[in-house]
């Protein structure tokens, strides 16, 4: 059992419907913007989800059903974040399991990459799967922040 009377089974149950969609509108082109998020160099400057977190470990197999490994360093402390590659559809959408100490297991990633008329692209991520709405909301900053600063990267 887990806190409130529930089994772990409803837990994980009730996680998988938490969900987050962050936008962002980017001055930079689809192809330049979808690429970044297949390339371990960009990864690792721009997939910091708050001050002070570096990335000292980025490997991408980026093909469907290749895997990632991203190591974000808080301090001393390392927190894996593993997944795979479930859709590539180039320079349009990605889709990935994200699984770390704060997501439940089947948690799923969708980033749409959508041309803007300006040359600029919006940028749409969708994060299913939580344990709790404090790890939702944990996550909604980290992917805030992290569509802001690959935004200042490719500026």
């Amino acid at each position: 059992m887990t806190g409130k009377g529930h089994t772990m089974s409803e837990t994980l149950k009730a996680g998988a419907t938490l969900q987050l969609t962050v936008t962002k509108t980017i001055a930079a082109g689809r192809r330049e913007l979808f690429e970044a998020w297949l390339s371990p160099e960009a990864l690792a400057a721009f997939i910091r989800p708050g001050p002070g977190v570096t990335v000292p470990t980025a490997q991408v197999d980026a093909r469907v059903g290749g895997s990632f490994l991203i190591v974000m360093r808080v301090g001393d402390t390392d927190i894996e974040h593993r997944g795979e590659y479930l859709e590539i559809s180039p320079h349009e959408r990605l889709v990935f399991t994200w699984l770390s100490g704060m997501t439940v297991p089947d948690s799923t990633v969708t980033i749409d990459f959508k041309d803007l008329p300006d040359g600029r692209t919006e940028v749409a991520l969708h994060h299913v799967g939580f344990p709790s709405e404090e790890s939702r909301g944990n996550h909604e900053g980290g992917w805030t922040m992290i569509l802001d600063t690959l935004a200042d990267t490719l500026a």
